[in-house]
């Protein structure tokens, strides 16, 4: 039990790996139906997966997946944010520890003061890079050499894009935009409390308010960070 506990962090985030892999893996041989609505819904399955290794990919940044040992720690991020379509991870973590350190700021890379559309455009103009897409380009046209055109942009490609929108909407739009109170110092709002919609939108980073007052618990303790704020 020692072990598990010390371990956890690393079980969860293999865990997570090892679901998408053997989903994307299964979903890549899958026989296409557009009139069979188990399609679209493996399709919302591989999203919520792809969300998941980027979770740990961010996890890693804060140094939780393997926080007694940062150099393994830094290896799962580093798998884990090319596994998401090639993204580099120092740059990920530069600029994360920016929004943090300047949260909803001019100094803050991931904040506009904009509309949905403009600020997820401007969002992504600043993390995907032409080196990014050459690659997804070139596996794509490898891939295909093996697998179906149609079960790689239904299951590889569009739940990648998909999770993209879902992690911005749900950890960057909603907890930041508009006004915030000026004794906030995280500037960062947190949905209602309700941890099975909490996961399924965003494995409980729609409790961003605690992430930003705790960045240092990893994204399944924050279920029990948000009990603990609504008591207070």
């Amino acid at each position: 039990m020692i072990w598990f506990n010390k371990n956890k962090g690393i079980i969860i985030a293999l865990t997570v790996m090892i679901c998408w892999g053997l989903s994307l893996g299964l979903l890549l041989n899958y026989t296409i139906d557009f009139r069979n609505p188990w399609v679209y819904v493996f399709m919302l399955v591989q999203m919520h997966l792809y969300t998941g290794i980027f979770i740990t990919t961010h996890d890693a940044i804060h140094g939780v997946v393997a926080p007694h040992n940062q150099r393994l720690n830094y290896w799962f991020g580093l798998i884990c944010a090319t596994l998401f379509s090639f993204n580099n991870y120092k740059k990920l973590s530069r600029k994360h520890h920016l929004h943090h350190k300047n949260v909803v700021t001019d100094d803050d890379p991931d904040y506009y003061n904009g509309n949905f559309f403009t600020w997820w455009f401007k969002f992504a103009l600043e993390y995907v890079t032409i080196w990014q897409i050459l690659l997804m380009a070139i596996s794509y046209n490898l891939l295909k050499l093996v697998f179906p055109m149609w079960n790689l942009i239904l299951f590889w490609e569009l739940p990648a894009i998909m999770s993209t929108v879902q992690l911005f909407y749900f950890g960057t739009y909603l907890p930041h935009r508009g006004e915030h109170d000026p004794a906030d110092i995280y500037k960062s709002r947190s949905q209602s409390l309700n941890h099975f919609v909490a996961f399924l939108s965003c494995y409980f980073f729609g409790y961003h308010h605690e992430h930003h007052a705790y960045p240092y618990l990893p994204w399944w303790k924050l279920a029990k960070a948000k009990e603990q704020s609504n008591l207070l």
